[in-house]
């Protein structure tokens, strides 16, 4: 059957149904109902990209078949073919929009379908950090269940965020395989419409991150095939539905193979039939190079394996917490004391347990030696032991420093893992993330009760009251140099970042330590120096150098930027900030909402909805993205009047930044426990109810300036 004739067909069947479920919302719901995607600010996603038109009632659904039935030309051009698969996403939109409007949740677990803008936000940093080096789409039917595990795991563990579709989901859940949202395998849904929700997440980075216009479809194309490394494997026998959805698939950019042949398109639609190859075959379709460490361990080792969470029924053995010690240090030491590679376990390894759950105390000391190496660059590689050890499967990482909390869990102690082993990943990762510092590395493991005691406190906390100190004088104003941050430029290119010592990225993961350190890593890299030169305006932040290292890197996509002001030109965001403040002009103050809060904020947009504003690399006077540990600076919109404009944030949030926030306003204002004075969504989420709140408490925000 000739290829064409294919996607047109299936573009009938999707037609078909759209038209049905459209009558049927009708019915239900009336044409007054409202209509859209759980937790997104953007109106059918896809549709709304592809023709700048919001769908929001079920009414509009008459109008958006219309919109997709103008793609629809059945000639004998591959353009042709390829806007049928463009028509056939639509209607999938639309058919999936019906479904979440006759029912609050048509997807049952494990089944995911639509995903928020925050969770999107969230794969942002891992994204452009290449932890998430591709996307894989897997639709359809492996020919047995243990190779669908072995596909599925080999992409996990390179770190691909990967979604199924279809009956493989079932294959996956045969084979074990720890799937979910953290864990960066996404069972989507069973029918083939339900992929509209991957090509909804790179439609959604094309508008959070690109900040590329709604009905610019040319330019939305340009970005999901140039930035989003995505690529469609068809296992078993395909139908005409999957085949028109893999047009679509190939008209943003992303080629799909397939296990039965159809018709080959030269690096666009490719047939493997052999399953030891496919994943060769896809990473090499979309130029994807994963550098892989093989460390010899009995379990997997891969940033997919980041989000896993070990619950008290799955776990083997604990350090810290609340039941016993456990810190970890990074120091440096001279080439001639470190035996690299030496890993050692001083006192009980977990096999000795006499009951389950284990519990011990537990330190790692990890020293490390090189030529390039600084005493400032040991906090930056200790935060770094966070990561690795939550990479390990089977293995949960909290905190830091002396209140590190470590869980392993029984399927990973019955594979094999021991202390040694997270011993052996902290080394390979040391030496292979750092290597332009680290020369030598040698790690230790106490697990004997004294000695982690004496530990702790003969070199433990006289080292973090050291890096306390240094830190606590490692302000704007004492240094000569900032740090530009281009990381997430891969996917919003008007970006950047500046980084000083009292404004970390907006991400909230690079801090002026961190930039300096990747400055050391990686001389040419994402990390470059500004020298504090040509002050203009001390107050705002406003720097001559700053200026042109910002035009620079943006390639002139922004010529000017304040580091203390929200009003004049504020630093630009790229969509994965933690956070969002903005305006409250009736309360002469801001909010500032994050990601994890998804509803309604006291200035009536919610954070998605805010965040539209001002991703991207636009700069929005009045709103700014920026990181949580930013609340607590000294320096946070100075220019405005600083934290006493804060008067709402979410529960969640406030209670996190609350002893740095209470901190620093003590020292600015004399104020006592400032945080109470600052409304959240238990009290009102209403401007009425805020004002009200904050005059009960005599918030110093209404004794300012209007900020307008």
């Amino acid at each position: 059957m000739n290829l064409f004739k294919i996607i047109y067909a299936g573009k009938d069947q999707y037609l078909k149904r759209a038209e049905e479920m459209v009558q049927k919302a009708i019915a239900e719901k009336g044409k007054e109902a409202a209509v859209r995607f759980p937790d997104t600010a953007y109106a059918l996603p896809v549709i709304y990209a592809i023709t700048g038109e919001k769908i929001t009632t079920v009414g509009d659904l008459e109008k958006a078949l219309e919109l997709a039935k103008g793609f629809i030309h059945e000639g004998r051009l591959l353009q042709d073919a390829l806007d049928s698969g463009t028509a056939s996403a639509m209607l999938a939109e639309i058919i999936e929009a019906v479904k979440y409007t006759l029912e609050e949740k048509p997807y049952k677990e494990p089944l995911h379908g639509h995903l928020s803008d925050a969770q999107i936000r969230a794969f942002g940093v891992p994204l452009v950090t290449q932890d998430i080096p591709g996307v894989a789409v897997l639709i359809g039917q492996c020919k047995d269940s243990d190779t669908a595990g072995k596909i599925i795991r080999d992409y996990q563990e390179k770190g691909i965020l990967t979604f199924l579709v279809g009956k493989i989901i079932d294959q996956a859940i045969e084979q074990g395989v720890k799937m979910g949202i953290d864990l960066r395998v996404v069972p989507v849904g069973y029918e083939i419409e339900s992929v509209i929700h991957v090509v909804s997440v790179a439609i959604r980075a094309s508008l959070i991150f690109g900040a590329v216009e709604p009905g610019n479809f040319a330019a939305h194309k340009q970005y999901t095939k140039d930035r989003i490394k995505a690529f469609v494997n068809v296992f078993g026998d395909w139908d005409e539905k999957i085949i028109a959805a893999g047009a679509a698939a190939i008209e943003l950019g992303f080629p799909a193979i397939t296990e039965t042949y159809i018709n080959e398109v030269p690096t666009l639609l490719l047939h493997q039939p052999d399953n030891e190859k496919v994943v060769e075959t896809s990473l090499e379709a979309r130029n994807i190079k994963i550098k892989v460490t093989k460390i010899d361990i009995p379990v997997g080792v891969a940033s997919a394996f980041e989000g896993e969470r070990i619950r008290k029924g799955d776990m083997y053995a604990e350090f810290g917490g609340t039941r016993t010690k456990c810190f970890e240090l990074v120091q440096m030491k001279d080439l001639s004391e470190v035996e690299d590679h030496k890993i050692e376990v001083v006192g009980p390894d977990i096999d000795t347990a006499d009951t389950v759950p284990y519990r011990s105390p537990l330190a790692i000391v990890v020293d490390v030696a090189g030529k390039n190496m600084q005493e400032d660059f040991e906090p930056v590689l200790e935060r770094r032991l966070h990561y690795f050890m939550n990479y390990t499967e089977g293995v949960m990482h909290i905190g830091q420093r002396n209140i590190a909390w470590i869980r392993i869990g029984k399927e990973s102690y019955e594979r094999g893992l021991r202390l040694k082993h997270l011993g052996e990943v902290i080394y390979a990762k040391m030496r292979d993330e750092f290597d332009k510092v680290v020369d030598k590395c040698q790690v230790t493991i106490y697990t004997d009760p004294e000695m982690v005691e004496k530990l702790e406190k003969e070199l433990a906390l006289p080292k973090y009251a050291a890096r306390d100190e240094r830190l606590a004088s490692l302000v704007d104003e004492n240094v000569d140099t900032f740090y530009t941050c281009t990381l997430c430029q891969s996917f919003a290119p008007a970006h950047v970042c500046i980084v000083t010592p009292e404004r970390l990225g907006l991400c909230g993961a690079v801090s002026w330590l961190d930039a300096k350190a990747t400055k050391e890593l990686d001389p040419t890299g994402a990390c470059q120096p500004v020298p504090k030169e040509g002050l203009e305006d001390e107050v705002k932040g406003i720097w001559k150098s700053v200026n042109e290292a910002v035009e620079k890197a943006s390639q002139g996509a922004v010529t000017r930027v304040s580091l203390y002001s929200i009003f004049e030109d504020p630093m630009t965001s790229c969509g994965c900030f933690e956070c969002i403040c903005g305006i409250v002009p009736e309360a002469n103050g801001v909010i500032i909402v994050n990601r994890e809060y998804g509803d309604i904020t006291p200035v009536g947009m919610t954070f998605g909805e805010l965040a539209s504003m001002t991703g991207g690399g636009v700069q929005t006077p009045g709103f700014m993205g920026h990181g949580r540990h930013f609340i607590g600076s000294k320096k946070f919109m100075s220019a405005e009047g600083g934290l006493a404009r804060i008067v709402w944030m979410p529960k969640e949030l406030k209670d996190d930044v609350r002893d740095r926030l209470n901190a620093a306003a003590k020292e600015l204002y004399g104020i006592d426990n400032f945080t109470d004075m600052i409304c959240d969504e238990t009290i009102a989420t209403e401007s009425e109810g805020l004002l009200k709140f904050l005059e009960e408490k005599g918030h110093p925000a209404l004794k300012l300036d209007p900020i307008m």
